[in-house]
């Protein structure tokens, strides 16, 4: 037995093992030990550090793993804060599980740490972001079916053929100012006077009538050029001496007119297929005579919050432990701003089978999904977990900051975006990654990133392995200021931002002075 306490401590300890604890020893080992024994320890404590054990070596038995536990511990313990401490943890009934656990040493080697918390896990393969952008551009293609729409109920709609114009803008030849029209052929250099005719051409009204050579006639803008008409000088170029209009020459021929179809010409090509439709695009197809456009129906997006943390609306009570949702009305108004039609899929708690149903249910109904929370890898992360187990899973562990955790999938074969819990990292992974997939999905092309260059107004040292993308906004000067915190829970941070500076993959020292690229909200459809 002194072999076993010297295993123990440097100073042999005499202990009591739990019955059916030494099996591992000899037949014999303990007679007469009863007698001699200072103390009894046990080994329950340690059940589940014993069951790891028995899982990495299958050979051993759980009471010899906790033999062998009990020894380390003790040791561990006595060597640390003596005989004492190390057999108090160990008491049955009344010792210190929690001490004796924490006594016994690491068995896996956990990866470096760094100061920089975002670090990317060691010996994880990340998708850079322009890869999983390429994959999402390869795997999808229009969800939604097209059908014949009246103008008037065309608004934010993409087009799925182009709209072809009915007739030319303008329909003929007619003046753009107001002033006197007359044949060019009839003037020269110097001053010039040409007789006025009676009559005038308005817009609308029309000369009926030709004017001869070496006449002129009064002409408003927007008028047809009347016959014998090819030029106008405009009214505030002139002086009238009663019967005739008196201008200095020359006068360019064809000045102040608009050509026929000068705009658009008929059976021309007014807006092509992917088009979306805007106040403007309702204004030229009006104008060409186009009355309806064959164009897609509305892409229906899906939102679902997840998270037993989560409290629905900001109208219902809150516990210190619970958030009130602020990722659901956020991408719902996203959705909306996008052109797309927002469907409030609701909030469910951390329970793989709720999710599941509501999962379900919205495949149904919508034509894409977007999550926010569970779309990492930890235990609480059933998004992720279901999407890998039943749904189709192509893409996450995202290389970008904020917002790595990213799972792109399908369900039903429905779209799924997985976006991450916190706010600031859903926005950002929307922006980059919804946007120009749910573009290609309702039938409008891809969309890239529209950004423009400006210079830096702050300092930063960016490490090398990950997209990075910082809340910012112009100064007065129009430089780009970034928020006084990178941190991905300082959700004001997004409200206090204009757009986003978005930094390259690799290192990069960013001084003020130096261009950063700069992406605005409105461009990125955030309005």
């Amino acid at each position: 037995m002194e072999k076993l306490a010297d295993k123990i401590a440097p100073d042999p300890v005499l202990i009591g093992v739990e019955a059916g604890a030494h099996e591992e020893l000899p037949e014999g080992a303990l007679a007469g030990l009863r007698d001699a024994m200072i103390a009894e320890v046990s080994a329950d404590a340690l059940t589940p550090d014993a069951a790891a054990l028995c899982a990495a070596d299958p050979a051993m038995t759980v009471q010899q793993a906790k033999v062998r536990l009990l020894a380390e511990a003790l040791f561990n313990l006595q060597r640390a804060e003596g005989p004492e401490a190390a057999l108090q943890a160990a008491r049955p009934g009344a010792g210190q599980p929690m001490a004796l656990r924490a006594a016994l040493s690491a068995r896996t080697v956990p990866p470096r740490l760094k100061d920089d918390c975002f670090a990317m896990p060691q010996g994880v393969d990340w998708v850079p972001v322009d890869e999983a952008l390429d994959r999402l551009r390869a795997a999808l293609h229009p969800v939604k079916p097209a059908r014949l729409v009246p103008l008037d109920q065309a608004s934010g709609l993409i087009l799925s053929s182009d709209a072809i114009a009915r007739r030319s803008n303008p329909p003929r030849q007619n003046s753009a100012v107001d002033g006197y029209g007359f044949a060019h052929a009839a003037t020269g250099a110097g001053p010039q006077r040409l007789p006025l005719i009676e009559g005038r051409a308005a817009a609308g009204q029309p000369f009926d009538g030709a004017v001869p050579a070496g006449a002129a006639i009064r002409i408003l803008t927007g008028a047809i050029l009347p016959q014998g008409v090819d030029t106008v000088v405009l009214e505030e170029d002139t002086a009238l001496d009663g019967a005739a209009v008196v201008f200095d020459g020359p006068v360019k021929p064809f000045a102040n007119t608009r050509k026929a179809g000068e705009d658009v010409a008929e059976g021309e090509t007014a807006l092509s297929a992917g088009h979306r439709l805007r106040a403007p695009d309702l204004a030229l197809l009006s104008a060409l005579g186009v009355a309806e456009v064959r164009a897609f129906d509305r892409l229906r997006v899906g939102v679902l919050s997840t998270g037993d943390e989560i409290v629905a609306s900001p109208a219902d009570p809150a516990q210190l432990h619970q958030i009130w949702d602020a990722n659901r009305p956020m991408l719902l108004d996203l959705a909306r701003s996008w052109g797309y039609a927002p469907v409030d899929l609701g909030h469910v708690r951390d329970d793989p089978a709720e999710i599941e149903a509501r999962l379900t249910g919205a495949a149904a109904k919508v034509d894409v999904i977007l999550t926010s929370g569970g779309a990492s890898a930890g235990d609480e992360d059933h998004v992720s977990a279901l999407l890998r187990r039943k749904g189709t899973l192509s893409s996450w562990r995202i290389a970008l900051k904020p917002g790595r955790p990213l799972a792109l999938a399908l369900w039903d074969g429905v779209p799924v975006f997985g976006l991450p819990g916190n706010p600031v990292a859903a926005l950002v992974c929307a922006l980059v990654f919804a946007r120009p997939a749910f573009s290609l999905l309702a039938g409008g092309g891809w969309l890239e990133r529209p950004g423009f260059d400006v210079a830096a107004a702050f300092s930063k040292s960016k490490k090398p392995g990950r997209r990075e993308f910082l809340r910012a906004r112009l100064t007065p000067e129009g430089h780009a200021e970034v928020f006084r915190s990178e941190g991905s829970g300082r959700i004001s941070g997004l409200s206090w931002a204009e757009g986003l500076v978005e930094l390259p993959d690799e290192a990069v020292e960013i001084r003020p002075g130096d261009p950063v690229r700069f992406l605005p909200y409105p461009m990125l459809g955030l309005t």
